[in-house]
């Protein structure tokens, strides 16, 4: 199960209170869907939607429920402690785990781990900056899966006031890559691209976190879906090229040679590597 989610590029948010969209969501072609219990829900709809997801769980196979995570309400929050105990039915039935909002503690999320047992992947989103602050304590907690940036909330909570490119945040994304990497958790996944009009903003964002080392992207509406795997799915003329560093210092016993009048050596060859990796992902995706 925790493989799944390690490997998985894209994750869709669908509101809990609408469980009709989540075979939808499914069938999108994501790696995951995200179940919200929190922002996409009113706080007089919270209980309604706990109760849709239970129910709409059971009607789900085994490895759909896999695909699953629920977005918590943060541990703040009023609504924290009965979505938790509503995420430890929902994991003995096969659910993946939690996303946990405002993580700012490994404290909470060994509180989360516990009440949700040990099957439950927790998903910390560091989207503050006492979250920041926290990070590589939250990376190296034990139940912590897989780092995701909630970009849009930690704007607010700096009082920062971004450009459409989002420069100001590049040195917050590279913390949470580096954090990763320090923790030995799979890349981290970045934020949501608000813009669902234009395809072109959502591939700037994506090719954005690929050369920063993320892994994946949350996505807001299914057609995101697609244009995201696009960008982070090598192409072939990448994979060819890929297989020929491979080939080319096989035959050169290791060590240091020359492809195409370039110097290859081993950091070449393991970024390589990682190009054949992200196909081999994106082709079992595909399927047969």
């Amino acid at each position: 199960m925790y493989d799944l989610l390690q490997q998985a590029c894209s994750f869709l948010f669908v509101p809990a209170s609408r469980p009709e969209r989540l075979g939808k969501a499914l069938a999108s072609g994501t790696d995951m869907v995200i179940a919200d219990w929190e922002d996409a829900v009113a706080p007089g709809d919270k209980n309604g939607a706990r109760q849709a997801l239970v129910q709409a769980i059971q009607g789900l196979l085994p490895a759909s429920r896999m695909r699953l995570l629920v977005r918590i309400n943060a541990a703040q929050t009023p609504w924290h402690e009965e979505d938790v105990q509503a995420l430890a039915g929902l994991v003995q039935q096969g659910l993946c785990g939690a996303v946990l909002p405002k993580a700012e503690s490994a404290a909470t999320l060994l509180a989360v781990a516990a009440a949700a047992g040990p099957r439950a992947a927790i998903v910390p989103l560091i989207e503050s900056v006492a979250g920041l602050d926290a990070v590589d304590e939250i990376a190296r907690t034990p139940c912590a899966v897989r780092l995701v940036f909630g970009h849009l909330d930690f704007q607010v909570d700096a009082g920062m006031d971004c450009s459409l490119d989002e420069q100001e945040l590049l040195p917050v994304r590279m913390a949470l890559v580096l954090a990763s990497r320090r923790a030995g958790l799979a890349a981290p996944v970045d934020g949501v691209t608000v813009d669902t009009v234009h395809p072109e903003r959502l591939q700037h964002d994506a090719q954005r976190a690929l050369r920063m080392g993320f892994g994946g992207k949350l996505c807001i509406h299914p057609a995101q879906v697609a244009p995201l795997h696009a960008v982070f799915d090598p192409d072939e003329a990448a994979v060819v090229q890929a297989r020929r560093v491979q080939q080319a210092l096989s035959e050169a016993g290791g060590g240091v040679c020359v492809l195409d009048g370039r110097m290859i050596d081993a950091p070449m060859l393991k970024r390589a590597e990682q190009v054949l990796q992200r196909h081999a992902k994106a082709l079992q995706r595909a399927g047969p």
